[in-house]
């Protein structure tokens, strides 16, 4: 099991930008994703990234978000550009280590508009 700890969300205005980041206590060999939840929807996936770099995202926040990885600190981030009210939700990050998955304590995301 890996711990995983997500930072940097907060309250911004509609077109601002938030970076997260996620934190493991271990090194992670397999994906790392992203998934957000907004008040009464199911869980979603955001983006994801290999460690050798391979990245997928949900169409909404193609050309808006970056996800990169640095290996070698165990952390993965979320650059959040032009953040939209639909945006707003609690971001957590995910990794599956020895078959196992893990999830971290979730970040609030609040894009007012």
């Amino acid at each position: 099991q890996v711990q995983l700890v997500e930072s940097g969300g907060g309250l911004v205005q509609a077109g601002g930008s938030l970076r997260l980041s996620c934190a493991a206590s271990d090194m992670v060999i397999g994906i790392m994703s992203w998934y957000r939840q907004a008040p009464g929807k199911q869980r979603e996936p955001v983006a994801s990234i290999t460690r050798a770099g391979v990245i997928r995202y949900v169409d909404s926040v193609k050309d808006r978000f970056t996800i990169s990885r640095d290996n070698g600190k165990n952390t993965m981030y979320l650059q959040m550009n032009r953040l939209k009210p639909e945006d707003t939700a609690v971001y957590y990050c995910h990794a599956v280590r020895l078959g196992v998955d893990n999830w971290g304590q979730g970040t609030q995301v609040t894009v007012s508009s």
